[in-house]
């Protein structure tokens, strides 16, 4: 064991130094402070603004049985999502080196996150028999999509 010194100090957390994932989980376990938010739209997937600063916006999604976005990207925005509740696939696309189309299927469930960074070109869908809710944190600019094409040959185009 080693003594701490008495001048030590404690440096606070940074919080832009936090894994968006982190910080995803930690509002996702803290049902408390978007339980009041949550809806279910039987038109379309539904989204609310949790909490937001200079960093990052963290919004609550839901999503019922069918409902998805179309394939697209975040722009230049990073960060992270996590499955609070049911299941949710995500198809990633890509161009890979020799120029065919490359996609990727990853399965989610409850506790499970993927990460994202500037050009993730991705769709998330419920395909499951159970509603789903998730939290998105969204890094360096504010929450956009741009909307591409999958040409199942040549990969993603944007619209």
């Amino acid at each position: 064991m080693f003594a701490v010194p008495d001048n030590t100090l404690v440096i606070p957390e940074n919080p832009a130094l936090r894994h968006p994932v982190r910080v995803a989980l930690e509002f996702a376990a803290d049902r408390d402070r978007w339980r009041h938010l949550l809806r279910y739209d039987p038109e379309e997937r539904f989204s609310a603004l949790v909490d937001s600063d200079e960093l990052q916006e963290i919004w609550l999604m839901s999503w019922l049985p069918g409902q998805h976005t179309d394939l697209h990207d975040h722009e230049f925005a990073a960060g992270a999502f996590t499955v609070v509740s049911g299941q949710l696939s995500e198809t990633v696309a890509r161009r890979a080196v020799d120029g065919r189309a490359v996609t990727e299927l990853h399965s989610l469930s409850a506790g499970q996150s993927r990460v994202f960074g500037p050009g993730y070109i991705h769709e998330v869908r419920n395909e499951g028999p159970d509603p789903a809710v998730s939290v998105h944190v969204y890094r360096h600019q504010r929450r956009a999509m741009r909307p591409y094409h999958l040409d199942p040959v040549s990969g993603p185009t944007r619209v």
